[in-house]
């Protein structure tokens, strides 16, 4: 929990520096910080100014209150714009991987304190870091596949590249949620502290700023805070078994084939998610892993961002989700076949050269 407290008419995203620290504080608890695209120029017009800044050594991202770190994008505004002309929501997801890229390749410490619900968009903002602190209240998920978008942020980067595999595969389709020490043996998270000692971290933080090597005193001073147990995220081998095909029809064969307890879940969970959207992830996560730059990823998931919002099953999975709240989607196509290989192509294909994402 950050110690600052939101107050009327402040700013959506708190921009200070404290001593050798650059801090950026979300600040829409009432949302759960739910991100904007003000939010997204925000951290990047700080980022840049920081960026060459020798007074500046260590960055740190956090949040005011104790509910969430970042619950995602504004969802209801994506599926608003994509039933008109999209222009808004491909001008938010052009912001926001334009700031995903940015920390990604950031020349200096990145620590994000991830206490509290981190999905979607937070987890963009966090995960890119070398630094991401976990909590007993921290729950990780990309829950996209249930509201029909897709795991985007540069999920089809840091998904496929997690140390266990299939694990962000597993992730991916099924929306799961990841708890506290959980994060961390998942490679999510990279360290787990209580969080009535966040204080102690900040303090670390503070302190490895101060010295000449911010990056060697920030790996001792964090790891001697550290309290992750190795708690696995999933079975041992079963995200891998189950999860290691190409084809989503594959997967779910293979869960079919098996009446276990955790295989028959998984399929329970996989048959209320949106099928193209299961199909849309897979395609990404196996493209995203032969990709060798993170912005050719990040270019690919613009071209799925910008037509699949305008599609049927994101605007179905926000009204029975957000909207009317019935969760009861009504997907289409409503079969795995009816999901074909010329669609995908559809989704994927390169835009006019004028309409691309670019990098900062």
């Amino acid at each position: 929990m950050s110690s600052d407290v939101s107050t009327a008419g402040a700013p959506p995203v708190l921009v200070r520096v404290d001593g050798r620290v650059g801090r950026l504080t979300l600040n829409r608890p009432e949302a759960l910080h739910a991100l904007t695209t003000p939010m997204c120029v925000l951290m990047i017009d700080a980022l840049l100014a920081w960026r060459d800044d020798p007074a500046i050594t260590v960055v740190q991202i956090d949040h005011t209150g104790a509910r969430g770190f970042c619950a995602g994008g504004d969802i209801r505004m994506l599926a608003e714009s994509g039933a008109a002309d999209g222009r808004e929501a491909r001008a938010f997801f052009h912001t926001e991987y334009r700031l995903n890229a940015l920390l990604q390749g950031y020349p200096k410490p990145v620590v994000a304190l991830i206490d509290g619900v981190t999905m979607g968009g937070g987890v963009g903002i966090s995960v890119h870091g070398p630094f991401r602190i976990a909590t007993e209240r921290t729950v990780f998920a990309m829950p996209e596949t249930g509201i029909g978008l897709f795991p985007d942020v540069g999920g089809g980067w840091f998904l496929p590249r997690l140390p266990e595999a299939e694990l962000g595969t597993w992730l991916a389709l099924t929306g799961a949620r990841l708890k506290g020490q959980a994060c961390v043996s998942a490679g999510v998270a990279t360290h787990y502290v209580p969080s009535e000692l966040l204080d102690a971290v900040r303090a670390q933080i503070a302190g490895a700023a101060a010295t000449d090597t911010p990056l060697a005193a920030l790996r001792s001073g964090l790891a001697a805070l550290d309290e992750s147990s190795g708690a696995p995220a999933a079975p041992a081998g079963l995200a891998a078994k189950f999860f290691g095909f190409d084809t989503v029809e594959a997967i779910v064969a293979a869960l079919e084939a098996d009446s276990g307890e955790w295989p028959q879940a998984q399929l329970a969970a996989l048959r209320t998610k949106s099928l193209q959207t299961m199909k849309v992830a897979l395609r990404q996560l196996r493209a995203g892993a032969r990709m060798t730059r993170f912005a050719d990823v990040m270019r690919m998931e613009y071209r799925i961002g910008a037509r699949v919002v305008a599609r049927h099953d994101f605007q179905e999975g926000v009204r029975a989700v957000i909207i009317d709240k019935d969760n009861a989607p009504r997907w289409s196509p409503d079969t795995l076949a009816g999901v074909t290989d010329a669609l995908l192509d559809e989704i994927f294909a390169p835009l006019p050269d004028a309409e691309e994402w670019t990098p900062l």
